[in-house]
């Protein structure tokens, strides 16, 4: 484990769905963890909640959630192409990306016609 805590707090996401455990407790927390974590709670791929500075997260209907490394700086009309690479199909799953106005999804920043920086994807 290194000091990137979303890289690092994803992964144990994606470790504890693949051993097949449908909660886990993450020790780490920061604000933008919490604001990957929201953006995924928001369509429903999860849900989480804060106790003790630790974070409860229990798993729904994620596929897959992984950070971006190295985090790729991406204009809007290069958006596309990261979609193809990491996202399984058109229109299946989410890109997060941070922007000047705070994270959002790959479509909301076509759609603000902002660019940003590629923080994670799930599906």
């Amino acid at each position: 484990m290194g000091k990137d805590i979303v890289a690092d707090s994803l992964n144990e996401i994606m470790n504890a769905k693949i051993a097949g455990k449908k909660s886990l407790v993450v020790n780490k927390n920061s604000k933008l963890l919490r604001n990957v974590l929201n953006i995924a709670k928001n369509f429903g791929y999860l849900d989480y909640s804060i106790e003790d500075n630790k974070i409860r997260i229990e798993i729904k209907k994620l596929n897959e959630i992984r950070a971006i490394k190295p985090r790729f700086d991406v204009s809007v009309k290069k958006i596309e192409k990261y979609e193809r690479r990491f996202l399984p199909a058109k229109d299946f799953g989410f890109l997060i990306i941070s922007t000047n106005k705070g994270l959002m999804t790959n479509y909301e920043a076509k759609e603000k016609n902002i660019g940003g920086c590629l923080i994670a994807y799930f599906y």
